[in-house]
C-alpha cells in the first residue's frame, strides 16, 4: 500500500485533458499493473466456469460417470477460489488505484494553488477550484480505477470467443462480431453525453462561485437588503444546472437502458442459436448449456465496455477543468538561477518609489485603495515589481526564501475551519506564550474569553461564527504570530472601533520593534504610530514624513482628516 499523500506528485501534463489522465496512469504503474493482472484473472475465472459446466453434463451426468463428474466440481471449486481470491484482490488495487490518482489530483492542485498565490482569484472563478475538489478528482479517481476491469473484460471476451470459435465456427463468429457491433452501437451517444456533462460542469462551477460570493458578502447582503435579489438569482441559476442535469439523466438513462437490453437481445440470439445447433447434433448439450452460461457472462464485459467509455468521458471533462487551473501562470515568474539578499535590508518598489527602511513601521497612505493593495501585493512578490530587496529583485531570489522574510496580510484574508491553536501557529512552534503574545498585539483576548474553549475552539469555515471585527483581529494575531522579518499589512484595522484600533497601533509598535513594517491604511490613529508614512499619488511616492508633519499638506490632511474629526 502506497502511503498517501505522496511525498512527490510530480510535475503534471496538462496539455489536453487525455494527457493528464496519461500523466496520473503513468504515475501509478505498479498498482495500476496490479489492478489489471488480477482483473484478468478475476474475468478469466469467470468465463472458464460455464466450459467446465458443460464438461461436466456431458462427461459425468451424460455418461454416469461419478470420477469425472467429481473431477470437474473439483475443477469448478478451484476456479471459483482463484477467482473469489483474485476478486478481493482485484478490488483492493482498484481502491489504491482510485486513492492515488484522486490524491494526486487534490496535491497537484493544492501545490499550484499556493505557488498562484493572489494571482489565483483573479484568473480563477472560486467554483472551479470548489468543483474538483467536490467532483472532479472522483472521476479522475473512477478514469483510472476501471482500466482493471477493462483488460479483464477484453481478455475474458476473446478467452469466450475462442472457447466458441473451437466448438461451433458460426457461434464463434457472431460472439466475434456482435459484441464490438453492439458497442458501436451506444458510440453516438458518447460524445453528446460528452458534451452535456462539460456544459453540466461548467454551469455547476459557475453556480458554486455564486454560492460563494454570496456567502462571503451575506452580512453586506443583509445591509443592504439585497438578500432576495441575490437569492432569486441563485434560484434562477440552480434551475438552469438542474435543466442541464436533467438534460444529462435522460441521456444517461438512455445509455443505461441500452446497456441492459442490447446484450439481453444479444443473449437471446445466441441461445436461439444454440438450441438449433444443439437439436441439429451439431453441438452436445453440456455445450449448449456452456453457451447460455458464456451468453449470460458476456453481459459483464458488454457492461464493463460502457462502463468504461462513460467514466473516461467524465475523466475527461473533468481532466478539462484541472488543466484549466493548472496551466495559470502566476504574475511573478520564477528563474532558474537565484540570488540572495538580506532579510534585514531596505525594501524598495520601483514602480512607486515607496522606501521601506529596514526595522522601522512604515505607513503608506492613498487616495485609492487599489494602489496601495497592488503595491502590498507587489511587496509579497504576488505580481510583477520590480522590488529590490537588499539592492536585489525579488523575482531574482528564491521563492521560499521570499514566503519566510516577507508576509503579507491583505483585507481578503480569512480564517480556515479547525482549531483556533492551529490557526494562529502557522509556524508550527505550539508555544502558547507566542501566540496569546500575538493576540494581544491584535486586541483579541475579548474574543478568546468568549470563545467555549479559548485556543482549543473549533473555528467554522472562513469563521462564520464570529464578527468581522472578531476575524479581523484573529487575521492579524495569525501574521504576528509567525514573526515574518518583513510584515506587510493591508487595512490591518478597518472593522474594529477607535478604542480597538489605537491599542492596536500602540502594541503593534511595541511588538514589531526593531523589525521591518508595513502597514498600508488611513486611519489616522495607525498612523500616528508609524516611523514613516508615504502619501502615494497618480502612482508615485508624493511626500514622506511623520504623521503630524504631514497633516500640513493638504493633499494628504484631506484623505485622513476624516478619520481624524472622528
Amino acid at each position: 500500500m502506497r502511503k498517501i499523500p505522496l511525498p512527490d506528485p510530480g510535475t503534471p501534463d496538462v496539455r489536453s485533458p487525455g494527457r493528464y489522465l496519461w500523466w496520473v496512469a503513468r504515475g501509478q504503474v505498479p498498482t495500476l499493473i496490479g489492478g489489471i493482472t488480477f482483473g484478468i484473472i478475476w474475468m478469466v475465472a469467470q468465463s472458464l466456469m460455464p466450459a467446465i459446466i458443460g464438461r461436466a453434463i456431458d462427461e459425468g451426468v451424460r455418461a454416469d460417470d461419478m470420477s469425472r463428474l467429481s473431477l470437474w466440481a473439483a475443477a469448478l471449486l478451484g476456479v471459483g477460489v482463484v477467482q473469489a481470491s483474485a476478486g478481493v484482490a482485484r478490488h483492493r488495487f482498484a481502491v489504491q488505484n482510485w486513492l492515488i490518482a484522486a490524491y494526486r489530483t487534490v496535491q497537484v492542485v493544492a501545490r499550484h494553488t499556493v505557488r498562484l498565490g493572489a494571482t489565483l482569484p483573479r484568473k480563477v472563478a472560486t467554483g472551479e477550484v470548489v468543483s474538483i475538489g467536490s467532483s472532479d478528482l472522483a472521476h479522475v479517481g473512477n478514469a483510472i480505477e476501471v482500466m482493471g476491469r477493462a483488460a479483464g473484460a477484453l481478455v475474458a471476451f476473446l478467452v469466450v470467443a475462442a472457447i466458441m470459435l473451437n466448438v461451433s465456427v458460426t457461434l464463434g463468429l457472431v460472439v466475434l462480431i456482435g459484441v464490438p457491433a453492439l458497442l458501436l452501437l451506444l458510440g453516438p451517444l458518447l460524445k453528446p453525453l460528452q458534451t452535456r456533462n462539460l456544459a453540466q460542469r461548467e454551469m455547476m462551477g459557475d453556480l458554486n462561485t455564486l454560492a460563494s460570493d454570496i456567502v462571503g458578502g451575506l452580512r453586506v447582503l443583509r445591509g443592504i437588503g439585497g438578500e432576495e435579489i441575490f437569492h432569486r438569482r441563485y434560484v434562477d441559476e440552480s434551475q438552469r444546472v438542474r435543466a442541464a442535469g436533467v438534460q444529462v439523466g435522460r441521456l444517461q438513462s438512455l445509455l443505461d437502458a441500452l446497456q441492459i437490453f442490447l446484450p439481453g437481445v444479444f443473449v437471446v440470439v445466441v441461445v436461439w442459436l444454440g438450441a438449433r445447433f444443439a437439436l441439429a447434433g451439431q453441438i452436445s448439450p453440456g455445450e449448449l448449456v456452456a453457451f447460455y452460461g458464456y451468453s449470460a457472462f458476456l453481459m459483464i464485459p458488454l457492461r464493463t465496455g460502457t462502463e468504461v467509455a462513460n467514466k473516461l468521458i467524465r475523466g475527461l471533462v473533468a481532466g478539462r477543468r484541472i488543466c484549466r487551473v493548472l496551466s495559470v501562470q502566476p504574475e511573478a515568474k520564477d528563474i532558474a538561477t537565484t540570488l540572495t539578499a538580506s532579510s534585514s535590508s531596505e525594501l524598495l518598489d520601483v514602480r512607486t518609489g515607496v522606501l521601506v527602511e529596514p526595522g522601522q513601521l512604515t505607513a503608506v497612505v492613498s487616495e485609492v485603495p487599489d494602489e496601495t493593495a497592488a503595491l502590498a501585493d507587489r511587496l509579497g512578490r504576488f505580481s510583477d515589481g520590480p522590488v529590490l530587496l537588499d539592492g536585489v529583485s525579488l523575482s531574482d531570489l528564491d521563492r521560499e526564501f521570499v514566503r519566510k522574510t516577507i508576509l503579507v496580510s491583505d483585507s481578503g484574508a480569512n480564517l480556515f475551519s479547525g482549531r483556533l491553536r492551529d490557526e494562529l501557529d502557522i509556524r508550527g512552534d505550539g508555544h502558547e506564550t507566542h501566540i496569546l503574545e500575538a493576540v494581544a498585539t491584535a486586541s483579541a483576548d475579548d474574543v478568546l474569553e468568549t470563545l467555549p474553549d479559548g485556543l482549543d475552539t473549533q473555528v467554522e469555515e472562513r469563521g462564520r461564527s464570529l464578527s468581522g471585527g472578531q476575524r479581523q483581529r484573529l487575521v492579524l494575531a495569525r501574521a504576528l504570530a509567525a514573526e515574518p522579518d518583513i510584515l506587510v499589512l493591508v487595512e490591518p484595522t478597518s472593522a474594529v472601533d477607535a478604542h480597538t484600533e489605537a491599542r492596536i497601533a500602540s502594541r503593534l509598535r511595541r511588538h514589531r520593534a526593531g523589525r521591518t513594517t508595513v502597514v498600508t491604511t488611513a486611519s489616522p490613529l495607525m498612523l500616528d504610530q508609524a516611523d514613516r508614512v508615504v502619501l502615494i499619488q497618480a502612482g508615485r511616492v508624493a511626500t514622506t514624513g511623520s504623521h503630524k508633519e504631514l497633516l500640513g499638506d493638504p493633499r494628504y490632511r484631506r484623505i485622513v482628516a476624516r478619520g481624524e474629526d472622528e
